[in-house]
């Protein structure tokens, strides 16, 4: 049983928000598995699914972004998901847009949503689907409007493309594991 959680924060506001990055590669996904997330457990909209003969949960937690911890963790209870078959998909401000990076555990970097997780599943191991959102490109902007603001209009394509391969990722991740995925994606740079 595999877990692929993307996180961001539920509502029309946040929809198109840096932060929801993980909310597009799970909807982007199911889509294209011709599925829904019409599940309301856990709260989060969720499904599950096989993909490649495993067995997949698809989830949003809908608790906001600083709570995804409490979702992710009664899924796992709940399906007993072994902690290396959670992939966790989120934003990070320290990767630059065009650039995504799968990794295995590590510190939260000051995500909210990451040490919610952390701190209600009691582990750090989990893999991780990092989406480079970049910095903020003027001076008045605070890290936290930042994330919580739609993309500067010269980076639309980008992250088109960059949700396309996190899709990609996961499948993969699924299909060969972490260490393949890892050497596939992670030099990837999608700005050219």
């Amino acid at each position: 049983m595999y877990l692929i959680a993307g996180l961001g924060n539920p509502g029309i506001r946040y929809r198109n928000t840096r932060h929801n990055v993980g909310f597009k590669v799970v909807n982007l996904w199911a889509k294209s598995l011709g599925i829904r997330l019409s599940g309301r457990r856990f709260e989060s909209r969720n499904t599950r699914t096989t993909f490649q003969a495993k067995s997949v949960i698809l989830l949003r937690p809908l608790t906001y972004m600083n709570q995804s911890g409490k979702s992710i963790k009664a899924c796992v209870d709940f399906f007993h998901v072994r902690e290396e078959n959670i992939l966790v998909i989120h934003d990070d401000i320290d990767l630059p847009v065009g650039k995504i990076r799968m990794v295995r555990g590590g510190g939260a970097g000051g995500h909210k949503g990451v040490l919610s997780i952390t701190h209600h599943l009691g582990a750090r191991e989990f893999p991780r689907l990092k989406i480079g959102v970049g910095r903020p490109r003027y001076s008045e902007e605070s890290i936290e409007d930042y994330v919580l603001s739609p993309f500067y209009g010269d980076e639309k394509k980008i992250i088109e493309k960059m949700i396309k391969m996190a899709v990609w990722a996961c499948e993969m991740f699924i299909t060969d594991g972490i260490d393949l995925t890892m050497n596939r994606i992670n030099n990837h740079n999608l700005t050219k």
